[in-house]
């Protein structure tokens, strides 16, 4: 079982609320059918709490109230069904091409009843035009200067792009500047999210976007 520290649990029981019990399940999918069908490395059961879930979870604050929320690469729901389950007010897409991963992410969502979530198989750039995101997020998907062109279309020319990111955030967004500009992107900043929940905090980059509308 994923052992959860004492101020892990605090962190949980302040992020999930109610719904704690509905993030303690989604822990056991993922420490069992998750692993099995390789969602999930065997060696990450003792961090399933701090470095996956609550790391994941804690980026809901970047996130405005009623948000359609386009997961990219959602995998194994990170952060997407994190995201559904603290914040039932959310209206959750959860894009991933691997129909191993979409058939055990559906069973979860299934599972826990969580009536926010949409599944789909595709691959971000074919989804465009299908889903018209409010926010796009992503985690461990590419580099900035790659993740911009697959998550930004997604916006439909306006919102943001929350994308958790390590320390080389900054390296990353300097490298991606060009892109993002193109893309419409009108600001972009590094925000630590959980500062006060996590030992570590989950480290954000989120774009602005409001591209310009083509005069007819």
């Amino acid at each position: 079982m994923a052992d959860i520290t004492a101020a892990d649990l605090l962190a949980a029981e302040k992020i999930f609320g109610d719904r704690l019990d509905l993030a303690r399940r989604y822990v056991e999918h993922l420490e069992t059918s998750g692993i099995e069908r390789g969602l999930i490395g065997p060696r990450e059961i003792p961090r399933l709490w701090g470095r996956h879930v609550l790391n994941c979870a804690v980026i809901e604050s970047e996130i405005a109230h009623g948000s359609h929320v386009a997961d990219v690469g959602s995998g194994a729901g990170l952060p997407g069904l994190c995201l559904a389950i603290a914040r039932p007010d959310l209206e959750l897409t959860l894009i991933e091409p691997l129909e191993r991963r979409v058939i055990w992410l559906q069973e979860v969502v299934d599972d826990l009843g969580l009536d926010n979530v949409t599944v789909m198989r595709t691959r971000a750039e074919l989804a465009v035009g299908l889903v018209k995101a409010d926010v796009v997020t992503a985690r461990a998907v590419s580099a900035l200067s790659k993740l911009a062109g697959l998550t930004i279309p997604l916006l439909d020319g306006k919102g943001e792009l929350v994308a958790i990111k390590g320390r080389s955030a900054e390296e990353e967004i300097e490298k991606a500047a060009k892109v993002i500009r193109k893309l419409g992107g009108v600001q972009t900043s590094v925000v630590l999210c959980g500062a006060e929940l996590l030992e570590e905090p989950t480290t954000v980059v989120k774009v602005l976007v409001d591209k310009p509308r083509k005069s007819a």
